[in-house]
């Protein structure tokens, strides 16, 4: 039969605070420090670990719980996402939801907004792959270069503030060839 004193022990390690001390990519592992202990290889809760995978690895000095059933260290499961005075939290009030990446992007929804914002790094680039379509909905502000490749079908009115250039040819400084100068104007495009 075991102590009082190794009774207490095995309650008190159930349920520890402690800090990511290591991590180990394959298989994932971390060791955590908690009190003056540090334990061996455990594994981090994630979100999801079934048919659906969800991969974002604790960071060292991440404040977590572990869990030891019976009390066992050896046998914990580490539950990562505690806040602490090192790593405070990314925000301060209810609606907002953020995630903020060690580079410094930030991807948040405001839901008493009604805003969702992504904001990357300088040089920080981004793709979207869907070779069934993408579909918007709304106006659209571009700021930047735009490059195309495909066809475009344009329905309704296209503005241009300086100038369209097709085959080489401005449709602002094109010249037409025979041509007499004067007031005449020339007759409709030829298809």
């Amino acid at each position: 039969m075991n102590s009082l004193a190794e009774l207490a022990r095995l309650i008190e390690n159930t349920v520890r605070f402690g800090t990511i001390a290591e991590v180990q990519y394959t298989p994932p592992r971390v060791r955590v420090r908690t009190g003056e202990l540090l334990t061996t290889w455990l594994p981090w809760l994630a979100w999801r670990a079934g048919e659906s995978l969800e991969w974002d690895p604790p960071t060292i000095h991440e404040q977590v719980i572990l869990l030891s059933p019976s009390g066992q260290l050896a046998n914990g499961v580490v539950i990562t996402g505690v806040f602490s005075d090192l790593i405070p939290a990314n925000g301060d009030r209810a609606g907002l939801k953020r995630r903020t990446y060690a580079d410094g992007a930030v991807v948040e929804y405001d839901s008493v907004a009604h805003h969702l914002r992504a904001v990357l790094p300088a040089g920080g680039t981004s793709e979207v792959i869907s070779d069934g379509g993408i579909r918007i909905v709304g106006d659209i502000v571009h700021e930047g270069n735009y490059t195309q490749t495909g066809n475009q079908k344009v329905t309704g009115k296209v503005e241009v503030t300086e100038d369209v250039v097709a085959a080489g040819i401005s449709l602002v400084l094109h010249k037409h060839a025979g041509v007499m100068p004067g007031p005449s104007q020339t007759g409709s495009p030829v298809k």
